[in-house]
Parts: C-alpha cells; structure tokens; sequence
C-alpha cells in the first residue's frame, strides 16, 4: 500500500487553542465560520447526505402509496410476541395480516 504525503500544515494544528478565532478569507468558502449567525444559517440550507443520498431536513419524500393512519390499538401480547419475533417490519405483517382478513370476508 503506497503512503501519501500528508498536506496537513501541523504547526497550525498543534497552535490552535480552544476559543481562538478560525482563520478564515472570503475565498476559503460561502460563510465565516467564526460568525455564529451565519454558521447557522448554512446548516439551516445545507442539504443532508444519508448513504450517498441528498435528503432535505424536516421534510419527507413524495408518498409512494396513500398514507397510512396513526390510531392506538391494543392486542393480545401473544399476537405481538408472535409478529416481533419475524424481525423488523412486525406492524407492516400486521397491517398485512388484517387487510387479508379483510379480503376474506368481502
């Protein structure tokens, strides 16, 4: 395996003290990361990658089927018990499980 050679200027490293201001020209990038405001307002519109995907803050993706409804609903612990133990995914196999009884009976 070849070495490459570190580009890390390590005087500046090890001289750079907690507190101190970070040395910065307007062509280092779009914001001064020593002012506090504007730091925040680039991670306030700076987009998230998630395993090579750009996924937006707080907001969700087109649905791919119609929405589902939230409602509490009390079951048997042997009817939870025998779903969790299938892994993940156990309350889509219930909601699988009721609309085939549903099916059947129509």
């Amino acid at each position: 395996m070849k070495k490459t050679q570190s580009r890390t200027d390590c005087d500046r490293v090890l001289t750079y003290r907690e507190g101190d201001s970070i040395p910065y020209e307007p062509e280092d990038g779009p914001y001064d990361p020593n002012d506090a405001e504007a730091t925040r307002a680039f991670f306030a519109q700076a987009d998230l990658i998630r395993h090579g995907r750009v996924v937006r803050r707080g907001k969700r993706g087109p649905q791919k089927a119609p929405t589902k409804k939230l409602v509490s609903l009390r079951l048997s612990p042997e009817v939870i018990d025998h779903f969790r133990a299938g892994g993940p995914g156990w309350q889509t196999r219930i909601d699988g499980a009721l609309r085939e009884a549903i099916r059947k009976r129509a």
